[in-house]
């Protein structure tokens, strides 16, 4: 990508404090993300994705958690170590996210105009009556149909794909440069998954932000992201443009979610191929390639030393494996 990225991670590492020992559930995770693209985080459920996300806006509970080291610039502003006052400025304002499951993001007690307007004021300054007419403007452009009276409901009235489309609007609301969507549309069905999806990529392109889309759905990565990292056990297994991602993969990780992938033809009674052995725990990784026990490739040298990504750091397309595809 030309010109300037609009956040470079550097060496990311984020651990957790627990009772049996400290957890690096991110360990050294380097990207950058230009403005107007979509960069996707894939993995399995406990690669670090979340985590990383949660980290560049400042939302790792501490304690138990904390950026250990490393380094998070929103355009060219260094955020590891900037006081909690300073990162609440930034969030909404520069930075904001999408999560999960939208009743978790939204208050039930409050209206969601109330919630709005809020940040509307709070943000950009306007009068209560700006504020209310540019959240009914929001509403109409993330899909919410009658959105002047959508806005006087609760959370709790709405249906779920609704009460997502809130939540992006929210997020849009301050016209923020880089967007974190932590599987946005997971608690959704498949129907709504589409619409939402479709939606938040418009959105994107309109506004020109920057968006990072953590999920563990190939198929969204394939649709939406222009580039994608793949994280395996807190590390990036693989980086690439999404086109030689998916025709070439290199990382026997990355090959292997994509053949998990069901194919068009494919008969109902086929099983899709899986692949074999376990993720390792955190709290007792192995000291060479943390997904040797699960690779057909595996050699000596996989035991004893853990790859790094290969090429320069500029590089389009980066493998962290010594017998690559």
């Amino acid at each position: 990508m030309s010109g300037e990225p609009i956040l470079s991670v550097r060496d990311l590492v984020v651990e957790f404090r627990t009772e049996h020992g400290t957890v690096r559930a991110v360990d050294r995770v380097s990207f950058d993300v230009f403005p107007n693209e979509t960069v996707g985080l894939v993995g399995e459920s406990g690669c670090g994705k979340t985590v990383t996300g949660l980290a560049i806006l400042g939302l790792i509970p501490n304690p138990p958690g904390r950026i250990a080291s490393g380094s998070i610039r929103l355009a060219g502003r260094e955020l590891v170590g900037l006081p909690e006052g300073e990162l609440r400025k930034l969030r909404g304002r520069e930075m904001a996210m999408i999560f999960q499951e939208p009743m978790t993001a939204l208050n039930p007690v409050f209206t969601i105009g109330s919630q709005m307007i809020d940040i509307l004021r709070r943000y950009k300054g306007l009068s209560r009556g700006q504020a209310r007419a540019a959240a009914i403007e929001l509403l109409a452009k993330v899909g919410i149909p009658a959105p002047a009276q959508r806005i006087d409901e609760y959370p709790h009235q709405l249906s779920g794909g609704m009460r997502q489309r809130v939540v992006i609007a929210m997020a849009l609301s301050c016209d923020p440069k880089l967007i974190v969507a932590d599987e946005p549309t997971t608690a959704l069905d498949v129907t709504t998954q589409a619409q939402v999806l479709e939606q938040i990529v418009r959105l994107q392109q309109e506004f020109r932000m920057a968006m990072i889309l953590v999920t563990h759905d190939l198929g969204v990565v394939a649709e939406t992201c222009q580039r994608a990292l793949v994280m395996y056990c807190g590390r990036v297994a693989e980086k690439a443009d999404i086109a030689p991602l998916f025709a070439h993969p290199r990382h026997p990780y990355t090959a292997g979610l994509l053949q998990s992938l069901p194919r068009v033809g494919q008969q109902a009674h086929q099983d899709l191929p899986v692949i074999p052995g376990m993720v390792p725990d955190l709290l007792d990784l192995p000291a060479g390639c943390r997904f040797a026990e699960r690779c057909a490739r595996r050699d000596a040298r996989c035991d004893r030393e853990l790859p790094e990504l290969d090429g320069e750091a500029d590089s389009p397309s980066r493998v962290a494996c010594f017998h690559p595809l």
